[in-house]
């Protein structure tokens, strides 16, 4: 990779650079750096410093994009304070990124070059490839048998469904059925018979902070709006290091709010499951019990939105928390009706935690992916599913 630098570039910028084996050039003025463009040399990313001799970046940057014999390449605009006119106009007009160089971690200006470089290479390759890669295909063996076995589950168990949604009506008022937007290898409507009371995803947020089993040893993390910005508090009366937000009538820079959402992250759990749910009904307390209320996923399975055997598709607020490549790893495999995670997990009682539940979904990603799938050890996981089909707890 290669950067080229427009200014004063730092010497801990260059050391850095350096350590990462990134090949630096470095110029003072923007006449230099067009005379570098216009020959080809190879420039994977430019950085620019706002304050040039003559003219400004984002000058530099509008003469640059004209010329239409430049290859057009991620630009970063550093500045030494924030303007917040600076930053409008430089979005505005295409620049890849902004920062604040006298209140930015000099590394964390170098990953973000490197993320737009990586991101211009894939971006490349998906335009040079002449198959599409977005679609997902399950191998043709594990599609035929989630096919037949959901198709005859689901004529085997049509009385039962019948009696089921009959009892549910009878209990409570509200559609006998629940549909919620769920996260896989895609986004899809999930099917479940109704084991709650009907609003019981407004309480959700309320009862997780209290009695979710993966937080019992964690305390509740909020972002703070009194404690003050470190980098801020490094410059003058009045100004910022990033731009302002206003959440809740409250006043917070954009580095320190997204700061504190990222230690949250990391504190908090990611995955949410209630003891003693309140909002379970009767009949849904022996649905769940018995797993009937999943019986509706088979229609998921013959749409192709879910196997037989996955991992659990995750409710959003659940998934948009998964952005570490340690943890997202288990979205290589197709969501399931049953996997790894419910087997071991029903097999204890329902007791597990957090980390653990990661390291079986990834440990079925790894089994399915890299042509390691085997249709022997999914109905292997099927088969120690059905002693677990009854079980106390309503997991």
């Amino acid at each position: 990779m290669t950067i080229l630098y427009i200014g004063d570039a730092p010497k801990d910028f260059q050391d850095i650079a350096k350590s990462e084996n990134i090949k630096l050039n470095a110029v003072n003025n923007g006449i230099e750096a067009l005379k570098i463009l216009k020959i080809g040399d190879a420039t994977d990313v430019i950085i620019c410093e706002q304050d040039l001799p003559g003219n400004s970046g984002l000058f530099f940057y509008e003469t640059m994009t004209s010329e239409h014999n430049i290859k057009k390449v991620p630009f970063i605009l550093l500045s030494k304070a924030y303007n917040a006119k600076l930053f409008k106009d430089a979005f505005n007009k295409g620049v890849s990124d902004y920062f604040v160089s006298s209140s930015t971690d000099k590394r964390q200006i170098i990953e973000r070059a490197q993320s737009l470089y990586k991101r211009q290479g894939l971006g490349s390759a998906a335009s040079n490839s002449t198959e599409s890669d977005s679609s997902f295909t399950l191998p043709w063996s594990k599609r035929l048998f989630d096919i037949v076995f959901a198709s005859l589950v689901l004529i085997g168990i049509a009385p039962l469904m019948l009696l089921t949604i009959l009892a549910i009506r009878l209990e409570s008022k509200g559609k006998v059925y629940y549909i919620s937007k769920r996260v896989g290898r895609k986004t899809f409507d999930f099917y479940k018979l109704r084991s709650m009371r009907t609003g019981s995803d407004d309480m959700i947020k309320h009862l997780a902070k209290k009695n979710n089993q993966y937080n019992k040893d964690k305390e509740e993390q909020t972002i703070s709006f009194s404690s003050s910005c470190p980098k801020c508090r490094q410059l003058d009366e009045g100004h910022y290091c990033s731009p302002v937000l206003y959440i809740n009538e409250k006043e917070i820079c954009d580095y320190w709010y997204s700061h504190q959402k990222k230690e949250i992250a990391t504190k908090n759990s990611t995955f949410i499951k209630i003891v003693d749910d309140p909002r379970i009904t009767k009949v849904g307390k022996f649905i769940r019990n018995t797993s009937i209320d999943e019986l509706p996923q088979l229609i998921n399975v013959l749409k192709g939105d879910m196997s037989i055997v996955g991992n659990r598709p995750l409710p959003i607020y659940e998934a948009e928390l998964l952005t570490k490549d340690t943890i997202s790893k288990r979205f290589l495999a197709p969501a399931g009706i049953t996997g790894l995670w419910q087997v071991e997990l029903r097999g204890r009682g329902g007791n597990m935690s957090e980390e653990e539940r990661i390291r079986l979904d990834n440990q079925y990603a790894d089994n399915f992916t890299g042509n390691r799938y085997s249709f022997w050890y999914d109905l292997k996981l099927i088969l120690r599913t059905f002693p677990g089909l009854i079980q106390k707890s309503t997991v």
